[in-house]
């Protein structure tokens, strides 16, 4: 494939709407940028942000990493396409290159069993304030899609200032049991990633355009539709399936949320971070 119609490919996938767009397409040979065969990066620009969006492994552009590699291929340029030529692009399913054992695939078919039963949702903070009992936590009334918004304490005093929460989006694990945190009654819990020191925190950041209460899934289409019924709070303690999930959620090598080798994903796009790259999730 030339290089051409490898950036025709995917410029095919981004389904923006509107005119004329400008995007960013990276095609990465031995800097990988996620797993297995790795798929280029688009960085849609608009209002000075960076946002970013690809397709799931499960149907992977022709133009893969190992053909890729054999040329030139690291540069990263700009294109201008427009919504109506984003019609034809060419998807081809690919045989991942490394083969899994019937032990890994019934371990990681358990795995994403017990994710499917997370209650984890697109969030919006409508209104944050220090807690007046506990100098590390703040306390946000969180917009979930319910009829009343949610109260949940959060420990970010020391990573986040308190302005650049209100109004933000936000992923919340919504069936955890509810917590009494220092007198405040908190239900639920913003995920963030962490590095190993814990010392530089960010949360989770839902793709624009994502709708508060809108179930937040890992995989492709396919793995969205097949959602299994979330679990009660009660069930998320008693079988302790967060603690059981937990462990596999990492952010890659380009700050989006991941569940070994299947993205953490929003209709409306993949769930990141702002910078921290390889970092646990909690």
């Amino acid at each position: 494939m030339s290089m051409g119609t490898a950036t025709i490919a995917v410029a095919n996938l981004w389904k923006g709407g509107g005119g004329g767009r400008v995007l960013f397409l990276s095609l990465f040979s031995t800097s990988k940028c996620s797993y297995g065969h790795y798929l280029p990066l688009l960085r849609k620009i608009g209002n000075s942000t960076c946002h970013s969006n690809y397709c799931h492994n499960k149907g992977r552009i022709a133009a893969t990493s190992s053909r890729l590699s054999s040329s030139a291929a690291r540069a990263s340029f700009c294109i201008a396409v427009s919504a109506s030529a984003a019609g034809d692009a060419v998807i081809e399913p690919t045989t991942p290159s490394t083969t899994v054992s019937d032990h890994q695939q019934q371990e990681w078919t358990k795995i994403m069993d017990a994710a499917d039963m997370l209650d984890i949702r697109v969030g919006r903070i409508l209104r944050a304030w220090r807690h007046g009992e506990a100098d590390s936590l703040y306390v946000e009334e969180v917009d979930v899609g319910e009829p009343e918004p949610r109260i949940i304490c959060s420990g970010l005093v020391n990573f986040i200032p308190l302005e650049h929460l209100e109004d933000t989006k936000v992923v919340v694990l919504a069936n955890l049991k509810p917590r009494n945190m220092r007198g405040v009654k908190s239900c639920g819990m913003l995920m963030a990633a962490s590095d190993a020191s814990h010392g530089n925190v960010e949360i989770l950041v839902p793709p624009e355009g994502s709708i508060p209460g809108e179930r937040i899934w890992f995989g492709s289409e396919h793995d969205r539709e097949n959602q299994a019924p979330t679990a009660t709070p009660n069930q998320i303690q008693k079988k302790k399936i967060w603690e059981f999930v937990q462990p596999h959620l990492k952010t890659d090598d380009c700050c989006i949320a991941m569940l070994g080798e299947h993205v953490m994903r929003t209709s409306a796009g993949v769930v990141l971070c702002t910078s921290l790259k390889n970092a646990s999730i909690s």
